[in-house]
């Protein structure tokens, strides 16, 4: 190479790096203002996750430095596989882009689930909207009124499908506390068995206590149902006479396993941005999700919705994140044979 090419590369090298230093050192107010940040929505319309991505679009550009729009997109498939995905290899990782997947995706990419093809702990976490208590609960006119009662008698409880807690929460605790659940598979969501509880066509169901509350209020205030232990590590605010999933276990092993299973709902509706962002980028994502969590016009929407609201800040939700990924190899290899038993 000639002197003069050298010194051109030189010249051409060092801008590049003035100008790379430049875009970094623009305040987020400079960068934001009259941009577009997307939230993607890694399920169709009509459900929960597409409920939080909407309502955090409406009402989270104002909290962001410079006001920039902020519009919310579907990208369903693969339950929300295709989107986690698309967010670690596809997505602009400068601040512009944002998403919310399926609870499930740190487990599953534990449990090396086909099709995944990113890091859970590599994402940044910004924040949760709420986390997510399930419950299994019983029919009034069933013999098992309590969680210790199904150590002793056959409690049969409706089942959605072979990947749904509904299935995979009953296999864990007969395996890992001694329940005796016998699951009766076939119904296609979890209203039909809901239904078929009531009719007694089977003892116990499993669903959120959210949606349990905002649209069957009468079951619990009659004592129509008997709820016998809820989705969560630990007890919840809402429900602390009932057991939770992560205290129960025959061994440590055993509670750290359903303990992981039961990570899940206190993940939640959260969302993400893509790896690799400018620490600066996360930093001020994080600010407004949680400034947008104390926003009385968006609080206002939440209670009107009757929608659950338990948030959690970015930086816990990572940790809890990175819990996850710790989980000893043993015990996912565990887990991973007692969910498919029975496919």
């Amino acid at each position: 190479m000639s002197k003069i090419r050298a010194l051109r590369l030189i010249s051409v090298l060092g801008l590049c790096g003035l100008a790379a230093t430049s875009a970094q050192a623009q305040s987020p107010e400079s960068f934001y203002r009259g941009r577009t940040v997307s939230i993607y929505i890694g399920f169709g319309g009509g459900g929960s996750y597409d409920f939080y991505g909407h309502l955090i679009a409406r009402h989270m550009g104002k909290h962001i430095p410079g006001n920039p729009t902020v519009v919310a997109q579907s990208m369903p498939g693969a339950g929300s596989f295709k989107l986690a995905n698309w967010l670690t290899s596809v997505a602009p990782k400068d601040g512009t882009a944002m998403g919310i997947v399926s609870q499930a995706a740190a487990l599953e990419e534990a449990l090396g689930s086909p099709g995944v093809q990113y890091k859970a702990r590599e994402f940044n976490w910004i924040g949760r909207a709420t986390s997510v208590i399930e419950i299994m609960m019983a029919w009034h006119t069933a013999k098992a009124k309590t969680i210790n009662d199904a150590y002793t008698t056959e409690v049969m409880i409706g089942g959605t499908g072979p990947g749904s807690p509904s299935e995979g929460y009953p296999k864990l605790l007969n395996a890992a506390a001694g329940t005796k659940f016998r699951i009766i598979a076939g119904y296609p969501a979890s209203a039909e068995v809901l239904l078929a509880m009531e009719k007694g066509e089977v003892d116990a169901a499993f669903t959120s206590y959210g949606s349990l509350s905002a649209y069957r209020q009468d079951w619990l205030d009659q004592k129509k149902v008997n709820l016998l232990v809820q989705g969560t590590v630990a007890r919840t605010q809402e429900l602390p006479h009932v057991p939770a999933v992560g205290e129960l276990g025959k061994t440590p092993e055993d509670r750290r396993m359903l303990q992981l299973y039961a990570s899940t709902a206190d993940i939640g509706r959260s969302f993400i941005a893509p790896p690799g962002l400018p620490p600066e980028r996360v930093a001020t994502l994080r600010a407004a999700f949680d400034a947008t969590m104390k926003d009385p016009e968006f609080r206002a929407e939440v209670i009107r919705a009757k929608a659950e609201f338990h948030p959690l800040p970015g930086a816990d939700l990572q940790k809890l994140i990175e819990q996850v990924g710790q989980t000893p190899p043993e015990i996912i290899t565990r887990m991973k044979g007692l969910l498919q038993a029975g496919k």
